[in-house]
């Protein structure tokens, strides 16, 4: 724990916090949107809306990929496991995403479905080589962070030729949000949602590094600074976007140098390439039809689409 310890230190975050605020112009409002529900679960666990001075607003974007997961997504698995009897496989948290009539995969377990949570596509995978009588059916949430794991997955059942595996694909895709987000009028036309700024995603970055970002910096003048999920990385991140607001900057930044670099993991994004392209639209819940905002996969794959 002594490398997650050093950036929770209390002390260290009240001196991020003196800093902010000396450096926060009373006379201007800042807001900030952090895009990943991790910050957002640093900033309450922590409480790090209170060290903040009252003209640093933080505005919580639309969070982690079981937050915009549509319900129609959770019925089509419901449907897969109670209606096509397959064995369905999820991570975790979305089991208890509500979805229609009251059901969850969870409820939909208990009412006789075959719903298996797994810790990762490799878990999925070996349950279809255990049951090569039945359908395995992964599915597949998640921003760019969890995306590789899946192409891997469905690159090794067709090196397998398991005919038993299938994936029901709902990857979504951080930049296109940001887009919809920038473009709506509530933060363009009207201003009732003013952003000043992004806290950059942290574990997305890792994958496709902090190079999409600087569309977002260059066209809408709205800088990005990268940062991890913990305390302190939040709060020096806040502390790098005020500064570049009174400099009258909007550059990407990032404060997560530790683990994200400009190009990302080049291997992993290969792989996503191989398997998957994109959708014209997507279902967002919270962002309504997003374009051009998640992957299906492709026809060379389609053996493997649920």
């Amino acid at each position: 724990m002594k490398y997650i310890d050093e950036f929770r230190d209390g002390a260290v975050a009240q001196t991020l916090a003196g800093k902010i605020a000396r450096l926060a112009q009373p006379q201007r409002n800042y807001s900030f949107m952090e895009f990943c529900g991790g910050h957002t679960h640093a900033i309450s666990r922590y409480g790090l809306s209170d060290l903040l001075p009252a003209n640093v607003r933080l505005v919580h974007g639309p969070g982690c990929p079981v937050c915009v997961l549509p319900i129609g997504r959770i019925d089509m698995a419901i449907k897969l496991a109670l209606q096509q009897y397959v064995i369905l496989c999820s991570y975790g948290d979305t089991l208890r995403v509500p979805a229609s009539n009251s059901l969850s995969l969870l409820k939909a377990k208990a009412r006789g479905g075959d719903i298996r949570m797994v810790y990762s596509t490799l878990d999925a995978l070996q349950i279809a080589r255990d049951n090569p009588q039945r359908e395995v059916v992964f599915f597949a949430i998640g921003f760019e962070t969890t995306t590789p794991p899946t192409a891997l997955a469905i690159l090794q059942a067709a090196q397998e030729q398991l005919t038993n595996f299938s994936v029901l694909c709902c990857h979504v895709l951080t930049p296109a949000a940001i887009t919809q987000i920038l473009e709506s009028p509530e933060v363009r036309q009207w201003g009732t949602v003013p952003i000043d700024g992004f806290i950059g995603p942290a574990h997305v970055s890792t994958v496709i590094g902090s190079r999409p970002y600087e569309f977002f910096a260059e066209e809408y003048r709205k800088p990005v600074v990268i940062a991890g999920f913990e305390p302190l990385d939040v709060m020096q991140a806040i502390l790098m976007l005020i500064a570049q607001v009174n400099d009258g900057r909007a550059e990407v930044e990032n404060e997560f140098a530790r683990a994200v670099c400009r190009d990302g993991n080049r291997k992993a994004q290969d792989r996503v390439a191989e398997v998957f392209e994109l959708r014209h639209e997507f279902e967002w819940r919270g962002l309504s039809m997003v374009p051009y905002s998640a992957l299906k996969i492709r026809e060379k794959y389609g053996a493997f689409d649920a």
